[in-house]
């Protein structure tokens, strides 16, 4: 039996990998099993580990901040970079008294995107989300070589605080890069009532007058685009995404903005690798209403239904009543195996691979 082990991170537990790992350890106890290992993501916290072959760890990177941190820069093969910008502009690297999204910046972003161009990326993938900032990518272009100038010429960092005082908006000398897709899972436009602003900045650390500021900061921003570039993409599903870096994806990168899970699948070759597969076992760290809403283990549940192969789901903790649990053929939790949350969350590894026993005994018992 081939059995395709296709789950996501189980949060604050176990990585995607991790989960992966565990569960064809459990698997490995009965003979005639096979197992192809697939870890998947949905565009957040772990879309690269997830995707990644291998990882780079690259040391002069900037932090939402300006201070120098070390992230990563993931290859899938040797032309398509894995990059998560929450890795260097991400709401984890600060604490919480520094959280100001009216002075952080994606320029770290912009630098793990230029050090997967120098190394001879053709496809650059960016998972959105977990971001600390609000700069609708602007700090991103900066360090990619685009130029805010004040009415006088004067170069600006291009953080919130300052753009008011930018009045022109210049692109790089050469322009050369690749294909650019940013995984974006909200369809937020850039301003408005359900823009970055509005809607995401006071989880960064706004008041309700920085958000108002930060509105006609980052409209004057767009307004100057369309102005000065015949670009406007305020209202592109997904602008507002991860603080408006959909839009300056888009905007200074000509991005494609793509929901995460589509991105993945497509990397992974997923689609394939189920119709390959007898049993798809996929995971997640909770299974309820939201799973629905384009989590990865419902998206991997919907394919393998499409191929006519079952599906198993290994979680964290599974709401009672669930309509999520409905999409899958057998599911079982950890905390059906281990009541105390603590040790559920100290022994998930282990707790997942006695799952994925269970697993295994459902399925050659159908």
């Amino acid at each position: 039996m081939r059995v395709l082990i296709a789950p996501d991170k189980f949060k604050g537990s176990l990585s995607a990998r991790e989960a992966a790992a565990a569960i064809a350890e459990g698997l490995g106890q009965f003979p005639g099993i096979t197992c192809d290992l697939c870890p998947v993501a949905d565009g957040g916290e772990g879309f690269a580990d997830a995707l990644a072959a291998r990882v780079e760890r690259i040391g002069y990177i900037r932090d939402p901040l300006g201070r120098l941190v070390t992230a990563g820069c993931g290859w899938l093969d040797g032309e398509t970079a894995v990059i998560e910008m929450s890795d260097a502009s991400g709401m984890h690297r600060l604490k919480p008294g520094e959280r100001n999204p009216w002075e952080t910046s994606t320029f770290g972003t912009g630098q793990l995107i230029r050090h997967a161009v120098a190394g001879g990326a053709s496809h650059v993938l960016v998972g959105l989300g977990g971001s600390a900032t609000n700069d609708a990518g602007a700090g991103m272009a900066a360090a990619l070589g685009w130029q805010f100038l004040t009415s006088d010429g004067e170069p600006m960092d291009p953080r919130p605080a300052n753009f008011l005082a930018i009045e022109r908006i210049e692109p790089p000398e050469e322009e050369s890069l690749p294909r650019v897709t940013a995984a974006c899972d909200v369809r937020n436009p850039l301003l408005g009532p359900r823009g970055a602003s509005r809607v995401y900045a006071r989880q960064k650390g706004a008041d309700d007058r920085m958000i108002e500021h930060l509105e006609m900061a980052v409209d004057h921003l767009a307004g100057l685009v369309a102005e000065q570039m015949g670009i406007d993409h305020r209202e592109l599903p997904g602008a507002g995404a991860a603080g408006g870096l959909g839009y300056g994806l888009a905007t200074f990168c000509g991005a494609e903005l793509q929901p995460g899970f589509t991105i993945a699948a497509s990397a992974l070759r997923l689609e394939e690798r189920i119709a390959a597969s007898d049993l798809v076992i996929t995971g997640e760290g909770r299974l309820d209403s939201q799973t629905l809403y384009g989590k990865a283990p419902a998206e991997v549940a919907r394919l393998a239904k499409a191929h006519g192969k079952p599906v198993a789901l290994v979680c964290g903790q599974c709401e009672p009543g669930s309509e999520a649990a409905k999409w899958f053929d057998f599911v079982i939790s950890l905390d059906s195996l281990e009541s105390a949350p603590e040790l559920c969350v100290a022994n998930a590894a282990a707790l997942t691979a006695i799952a994925a026993g269970r697993i295994a005994q459902w399925s050659l018992r159908t």
